[in-house]
């Protein structure tokens, strides 16, 4: 079981988003996702984020809201905890060169023609629909979603094949 931060730093419309294209055995390897990571040992959800941001984009955040908590269950990499954030103010200069790919600031409709995945689809749309702090199950089996639970409540639409 693993506890990360993932922050989706907003500007004019758009993310700074991350495509993941640098490491080799990588859960997220060739998807666009938020800017985050693990917790080291003593840090809150807060500090991991702030952490992550810094290490992984140069940038020091000013303003930042804490979104929501999204529990991944997968078949293939076990159960994370991911806290959700959003950011709209920050100082510093964005880093070139970032060692788990490439970072680039999406606009928030042309992000979801890009290869995410499929239950990131779900929280964005909390995120742009400025939804209340929310917790949200979802279960995969490979790369497919089979399960999607928001709040205690299945999302319908969600057909498993993989049980």
């Amino acid at each position: 079981m693993r506890c990360t931060s993932l922050c989706y730093i907003e500007r004019d419309g758009q993310y700074l988003m991350l495509h993941r294209v640098r490491k080799e055995n990588d859960e997220n390897r060739d998807k666009w996702i938020g800017i985050g990571g693990k917790f080291e040992e003593g840090e809150s959800p807060e500090d991991c984020m702030l952490r992550e941001v810094r290490e992984e984009t140069g940038l020091r955040l000013l303003s930042w809201r804490f979104r929501g908590i999204v529990t991944f269950v997968s078949d293939e990499w076990g159960t994370e905890y991911m806290h959700l954030f959003t950011a709209d103010r920050f100082e510093g200069e964005l880093r070139r060169d970032c060692e788990e790919g490439e970072l680039a600031w999406i606009g928030k409709r042309e992000l979801l023609t890009k290869k995410i995945w499929e239950g990131d689809r779900i929280f964005l749309r909390l995120l742009e629909e400025n939804a209340p702090f929310f917790s949200l199950k979802l279960r995969y089996c490979g790369d497919s979603l089979a399960e999607a639970v928001i709040n205690g409540r299945d999302i319908p639409g969600i057909l498993s094949n993989c049980e």
